[in-house]
């Protein structure tokens, strides 16, 4: 049986719902990642499960415990926010103490806890600083240690990293994950940054209009999206409509150019047209005779994003992107010149309607 059971959850304020029928099982000592937009329901779902929030309908179970009303002090949780959550007044030292005295445990055995924090996070030699003596990305650190000291049964971070630039926030992001997997704590992490779930995940939940759109592993997620909303929202994509020329051979038109699919043609509107998703990365300027496919137009823009050029090309009035390794001994196209792209027929993903 799974450590964290939600089953069919709904959570409403007045007549707005937020959270429609999610369900999710999450496993001992797993990384699941919410992901999502702003407004889709990922930091309502983490609010129950801590307690904060009561589900308007529904369960969720703790470790084979029902807790959905049970009070957040009772469930054995640890909590990482966005915004530290420090006492000012208090040391390193006391805050990741407070806990712990709160719970009655011994004055020598508390010092012995908050000692293994603090080498658990590195900041053993900061423990008589106060929070506004330290950086972001060390009060962050010092919150996790807080949350981890009592040795809770599930870790829940909301947004933990949004608040650091962009350097301190993958270091972190990576400390996070090796701690995780040294304690094997089961920990339920709340982003809308995609790069951050596809990194530390062991599975991601994709959400959208507070449902689940799709439970899956970083690379299910990235490779095989379940929908259309998936497919656009993680990672960049290319979303070409084709006619379906043959569905029983699963053959499309793009434009004129005619194209084998490699998977049977299941979605198909009425009209009889689909939408092929292909990932920028899957195109190659250079023939390979791994590539089957290829489609010709004109390069419309070249925008340099560091290792990787991107390029946009038009074909037949439809723009296609595709990505290019920034190696100087490759002739790059120029915009306005006429080229080819050459992909594989089994990177194509044809989508729901």
């Amino acid at each position: 049986m799974s450590f964290v059971n939600i089953s069919n959850v709904v959570k409403s304020f007045g007549t707005n719902t937020v959270v429609k029928g999610f369900d999710l099982a999450v496993e001992k000592g797993e990384f699941v990642s919410f992901l999502g937009p702003s407004g889709c329901g990922k930091t309502t779902v983490l609010r129950m499960i801590v307690g904060f929030e009561t589900p308007s309908s529904g369960s969720i179970t703790i470790g084979g415990k029902d807790v959905t009303n049970v009070a957040p002090n009772k469930r054995n949780i640890g909590m990482v926010f966005q915004a530290y959550a420090l006492f000012p007044n208090m040391s390193v030292f006391d805050n990741i103490a407070f806990g712990l005295k709160i719970s009655g445990m011994t004055k020598q055995a508390v010092s012995v806890r908050v000692e293994e924090m603090l080498k658990l996070i590195g900041l053993t030699h900061l423990a008589s600083r106060f929070p506004y003596e330290m950086s972001g990305g060390q009060q962050q650190r010092v919150a996790l240690a807080r949350a981890l000291a009592p040795k809770p049964d599930v870790l829940l971070l909301d947004e933990p990293l949004s608040a650091l630039d962009a350097k301190i926030r993958v270091s972190l992001r990576e400390e996070i994950r090796e701690i995780q997997k040294k304690l094997g704590i089961t920990t339920v992490f709340v982003t809308h940054d995609q790069e951050e779930a596809l990194t530390i995940s062991d599975r991601i939940v994709v959400m959208n209009g507070g449902r689940a759109d799709q439970i899956g592993t970083p690379n299910q997620i990235y490779n095989k999206p379940a929908t259309r909303f998936v497919a656009g929202f993680v990672g960049t994509l290319n979303i070409i409509d084709a006619k379906v020329h043959n569905r029983d051979d699963g053959t499309v038109l793009i434009g004129s150019k005619k194209i084998q699919l490699s998977d049977p043609i299941e979605h198909v509107k009425s009209d009889g047209m689909v939408s092929l998703a292909l990932r920028p990365e899957a195109f190659s300027i250079v023939p390979d005779a791994a590539k089957d496919v290829s489609l010709d137009g004109t390069v419309t823009s070249i925008n340099f994003l560091g290792s990787v050029i991107r390029a946009v090309m038009d074909v037949e009035g439809r723009e296609i992107s595709f990505d290019m390794f920034n190696n100087p001994s490759l002739m790059l196209p120029d915009v306005g010149d006429k080229t080819s792209v050459y992909f594989a027929s089994s990177d194509i993903l044809a989508l729901p309607a």
